[in-house]
């Protein structure tokens, strides 16, 4: 059976805290100060587990933080998330890139596609990613994918002009 746990920080009683839980609003915080106030009245490691739904292992986690930084410990951190493939700048000279558009002599292609970029980001960056992150990255800096028809580079529009009025009559 596990034995008793020693809470080293003495700041608040087991009353104290448990005058604390009803004044919070976070669920997981109040299940946590009810393991300390059991532990500090005395019950096992395992019972004060057990009656505050948790395992033993993870209230003696929760009791080490209390110990190390008081009743701000036993709040729930919430991490920065992953590190971006791209940094600021880097995402700056793509949104640059997509508006410039394409130039047909070096880039091969016409018009800007999720693929195309996604050659364009990992030859200029050397960042691998999958077209969906680049759609994803389009639509973080207010770019749409829609784009206008792609014309010719060299279409003589007077030809056009000249269809137009001859076919229609």
């Amino acid at each position: 059976m596990g034995q008793a746990i020693a809470v080293t920080n003495e700041e608040y009683s087991a009353a104290d805290l448990r005058r604390l839980m009803s004044k919070q609003k976070d669920g997981r915080v109040v299940r946590r100060l009810l393991a300390l106030a059991l532990i500090l009245e005395g019950h096992s490691r395992t019972e004060a587990a057990r009656q505050s739904g948790m395992e033993r292992q993870t209230l003696r986690d929760w009791v080490h933080r209390y110990n190390a930084e008081g009743l701000a410990g036993l709040s729930s951190r919430v991490s920065a998330g992953p590190t971006p493939l791209l940094n600021v700048e880097q995402m700056a000279a793509l949104k640059e890139l997509v508006i410039n558009g394409p130039d047909p002599a070096t880039d091969g292609v016409i018009r800007w596609r999720c693929i195309d970029l996604r050659d364009k980001i990992e030859e200029r960056f050397s960042v691998t990613v999958h077209k969906r992150t680049v759609a994803k990255w389009l639509r973080q800096l207010k770019l749409t994918r829609l784009q206008p028809r792609p014309f010719h580079p060299k279409k003589d529009a007077v030809a056009q002009e000249g269809f137009k009025k001859t076919s229609a009559a």
